[in-house]
């Protein structure tokens, strides 16, 4: 069956039908990433967002229920050149198309990807429908006119409800923007108890729950959305070690009084290179932003902010320390689901301040 992907500069490509037949439209971005494509799909990150995979061929290792990044992935659609429709791995459950459906995902397959990628390199990331009949199509290009992309992201996909999830040493707690299941497993490999709250929880509320440490997660959408976090978070830099993950990263850093901007097209795979400055060592790294931290707003106001880590393909803002707190915090994805296990330091870094802050609250009373 044929499908249509309509951009909103009036650009219409023909290609076949995969996962759910529903019509969509929003915010079309590309991920170069190789692997991972089942735990991409499931990030909330991606909420709302129609995704482009560069690489050529997707599905080819099927998908299962271990690698789900969370329970109800909320991506809009899924772009590939090819989708295997089968699928090779001793661990593989369902296709690529019926994971799709299951989860009323709808895709468009058969397409040049690499024009596609080329072309929002070119102009930035841009509106786009995919439409599964072909009546719907002077529909949708009108629809595209007048789309406007929602600010309820996070609302959608944070938890609706806190739960606790058993440790042994630390109590953490993990405010969820929409953050991928990894992070969790990162944090129990170290023997942290986990309370996951609502993206609404209060300072007293937190407070009331005595942490250790407090983790922002990753998550969809303009951190400037988050007024009511921001003031949040400020109350818990004086009171908590934090470490911030992605969006939890500028959220942190609008707190400080840094901004951040929209980039043209964004940080998307798990080939990006970083520098970590303190250290001088390159980490391969997995990122999904669209937002970035604005180096022009750290002034001189902001002598107790470092930055600890740049992209080495744009030299943006990756990484931020606070030198009069227990915060640090960084812009790509430490839990690497999909990617590489090189930043798994980051986490080591966090429970060490969480241990030099219990000591000195300790020396104190």
């Amino acid at each position: 069956m044929k499908r249509w992907l309509i951009l909103e500069d009036g650009t219409i490509l023909e290609g076949k039908s995969l996962g759910y037949d529903k019509s969509t439209i929003n915010e079309l971005v590309f991920t170069t990433a190789m692997t991972g494509y089942q735990e991409s799909i499931t990030d909330q990150s991606f909420n709302g967002q129609i995704l482009i995979f560069t690489y050529p061929l997707i599905g080819n290792y099927g998908t299962n229920s271990e690698d789900n990044e969370s329970i109800f992935p909320t991506c809009s659609g899924v772009v590939v050149k090819e989708s295997c429709t089968e699928g090779s791995s001793f661990r593989k459950e369902k296709n690529i198309s019926d994971f799709l459906v299951d989860n009323k995902i709808t895709g468009i397959s058969d397409l040049d990807t690499r024009y596609l990628t080329n072309k929002i390199r070119n102009n930035g990331a841009m509106l786009a429908a995919i439409v599964c009949n072909e009546d719907e199509i002077d529909e949708y290009k009108n629809k595209i006119k007048l789309f406007k992309i929602k600010q309820t992201h996070v609302k959608e996909v944070s938890t609706k409800n806190k739960y606790y999830i058993p440790g042994k040493e630390f109590k953490v707690v993990l405010i969820d923007y929409g953050l991928k299941i990894s992070i969790t497993k990162e944090l129990l490999k170290r023997n942290c108890g986990i309370y996951v709250v609502p993206y609404e929880t209060s300072f007293e509320e937190i407070k009331e729950l005595n942490p250790d440490g407090v983790m922002l997660s990753n998550g969809p959408g303009d951190p400037n959305d988050l007024k009511s976090q921001i003031e949040i978070i400020k109350k818990l830099q004086s009171n908590y070690p934090i470490f911030g993950i992605c969006l939890g990263h500028q959220l942190l850093a609008l707190a400080n009084g840094i901004s951040t901007k929209k980039m043209i097209f964004g940080h998307r795979g798990v080939n990006h290179p970083v520098i970590d400055l303190e250290t001088n060592k390159c980490y391969i790294t997995s990122q999904n932003h669209g937002y970035v931290v604005d180096e022009k707003s750290l002034t001189s106001k902001n002598k107790k902010v470092v930055v600890t880590h740049k992209s080495l393909n744009d030299n943006s803002i990756e990484g931020l320390k606070y030198l009069d707190q227990y915060a640090f915090s960084v812009q790509f994805h430490p839990d690497s689901c999909p990617g590489t296990s090189d930043s798994y330091y980051l986490f080591d870094n966090f429970i060490n301040n969480m241990k030099e802050f219990r000591g000195k609250k300790d020396a104190k009373e």
